[in-house]
């Protein structure tokens, strides 16, 4: 543990605001009431703020006034799931499983006394688990702590007794429902949870699965197995969650065991054979992505804002970040600093600060980021829609231009709109989210026809009927076939009065990881007042940045995305 003379003041500041953030409705709060929850001093909140903004890690909105999570602060929960692989390698098998059983299923790792999933596969029902990734639980309220806490030691457990004193209604833990959480008036007697909590973990160590029998909330039940690495050391729990209505304890389990079991054996394998793994499975030190050697990132935003930007806080938010890059092995001080171009010692007291703050562990050597980073907004932005991720954005492309902006998505024949941001003008385009329009008459529908492969293409437009909306609509399919080529080639669309009289726009794809075209964003304008030329000269440039500022926000949060399909 660092001594406190090591830490980085303002980087502990910083984090004290994303959490604060993370746990606030909506991710949003006021200056005022940040300096109240987090008992620092206003302008201290102020220059966090500045230096948060400048990182993309906060917004601030509402005049400046409110100030929101954004999707840069995914970041530090990414390190971690990049740094311990375990969503992308055992997530695939989590969602085969879940697909076999029909119902939902979990993985969740250790975090001290609490549980934190990291993958998070829902069964698409009324009843349903709303659990994130990044989400954490008490470990005497879930299956999976009972299987985590039988490898506790008795500082472990000292630690728990003390957070259950403090916390008997685990108030803490925001992934708890806010009612309904016990049938008792008030909370049971530490005595009585330790007993019971005990009872649970013998049982879990005898029979190699541990049960949650509505421990969070009135008829939410649960079965988990320890998933192993090749070393016999717990790596995760595998969890399968039902409901009463569906199942009970004894016959969830004799159900799901089984294949639960053999799921978790798979997940061995599978961790024994991820590149940089020796044959034990233990993790050995890769080689840290490419990086240009001595250059402070942080310089040119310091020099800008002045005394108002803090510098060290930026720094240890980029050391943080950049550990995931080492994978489960971490990283050494030395790669650190190369990786974020620091020094040496600026990069070391922002690890041991995160240490301190038990976001990253060290034996002296290694670094490397620890899952308890994703209480730092992950979760809340992991469930960000492409529309929410998208509307900033529109409304900044609405600011430029001055004319309506939208995204819109592929389903079936048609497109569908997901985020809107209107201009104020006395003749607008009147459109509203969940608007539905055919896609070969509309920019954004062409845009994401375009991306299709040769066949798909092919088949969605078999199916539909080309009908001449306005005079101006193309409806021959050769020539259609002939415009969905140069978009393709152009990366952009632009239709003119083909949907409506009077109606032009021109739309460009937003991509995720992949390079997959997942959405597409557009501006409307009204022909009398924008040529098709100004359309491409002014409007096209404005619209591209703003596409690719959505596709770097998906990309920040679509490694939760991504263990959250169901």
């Amino acid at each position: 543990m660092p001594h406190p003379d090591e830490s980085v003041g303002p980087l502990e500041r910083g984090f004290a605001v994303l959490r604060a953030l993370a746990n606030a409705p909506g991710g949003r709060l006021r200056a005022s009431e940040l300096t109240r929850g987090t008992g620092l001093a206003r302008s201290t909140v102020d220059r966090v703020a500045t230096t948060l903004v400048e990182l993309g890690a906060l917004r601030a909105e509402g005049d400046g006034r409110d100030l929101v999570l954004a999707p840069a602060a995914a970041r530090l929960g990414g390190a971690y799931l990049r740094g311990s692989a375990l969503p992308g390698t055992l997530g695939p098998l989590a969602r085969e499983l879940a697909a076999r059983l029909d119902e939902s299923v979990s993985l969740a790792v250790a975090d001290r006394d609490a549980v934190r999933f990291i993958v998070q596969i829902k069964r698409r029902r009324a009843l349903s688990v709303a659990f994130r990734a990044g989400d954490a639980l008490p470990a005497e309220r879930c299956a999976p702590g009972a299987l985590f806490a039988a490898d506790w030691d008795a500082a472990d457990f000292e630690a728990w007794h003390a957070r259950l004193a403090a916390d008997p209604s685990c108030d803490a833990f925001a992934a708890l429902p806010r009612s309904g959480r016990a049938t008792e008036p008030r909370p049971p007697e530490p005595a009585q949870v330790e007993a019971a909590f005990r009872a649970r973990i013998e049982r879990a160590a005898r029979d190699g699965w541990a049960e949650d029998d509505q421990l969070i909330e009135q008829g939410l039940i649960a079965a988990a197995v320890p998933v192993y690495d090749p070393a016999g050391a717990q790596v995760c729990a595998l969890s399968v969650v039902s409901h009463t209505s569906r199942q009970t304890v004894r016959s969830l389990a004799e159900t799901v065991l089984p294949a639960m079991r053999a799921c978790a054996a798979r997940m061995t394998e599978a961790l024994a054979a991820r590149p940089g793994h020796a044959a034990n499975g233990a993790p050995t030190p890769t080689e840290p992505e490419p990086h240009e050697p001595n250059l402070d990132p942080t310089a040119a935003a310091k020099e800008q804002h002045g005394p108002g930007y803090l510098q060290s806080l930026a720094r240890g938010i980029s050391v943080l970040s950049a550990l995931g890059g080492g994978g489960p092995a971490g990283m050494t001080l030395s790669e650190a600093a190369a990786a974020t171009g620091l020094p040496r010692a600026t990069a070391r007291r922002a690890l041991l600060t995160s240490a301190r703050q038990g976001y990253v562990a060290t034996d002296g050597h290694r670094f490397k980021v620890l899952p308890r980073v994703l209480e730092l907004g992950y979760a809340r932005l992991s469930q960000l829609s492409l529309g929410e991720l998208a509307q900033p954005h529109l409304a900044e492309v609405v600011a430029a231009v001055h004319e309506s902006a939208s995204m819109a998505v592929l389903d079936g024949a048609d497109i569908r709109y997901v985020a809107r941001a209107a201009a104020g003008r006395i003749m607008s385009v009147d459109i509203m989210v969940g608007t539905r329009f055919p896609a070969y008459a509309t920019s954004m529908g062409r845009v994401l026809l375009a991306d299709l492969p040769g066949p798909e293409r092919l088949r969605r437009l078999e199916q539909t009927e080309l009908i001449a909306l306005t005079p101006h609509t193309v409806t021959d399919r050769a020539a259609l076939a002939r415009v969905l080529d140069a978009a393709a080639d152009e990366g952009c669309a632009l239709v003119d009065q083909e949907l409506e009289e009077g109606l032009r726009s021109i739309a460009v794809p937003v991509r995720d990881p992949s390079g997959r075209a997942v959405a597409a964003v557009n501006v409307s304008m009204h022909a009398a007042r924008t040529s098709a030329a100004q359309a491409r000269a002014v409007v096209l440039p404005i619209l591209l940045a703003a596409a690719s500022r959505i596709s770097t926000d998906l990309a920040l949060v679509s490694d939760a995305a991504a263990s959250m399909a169901g």
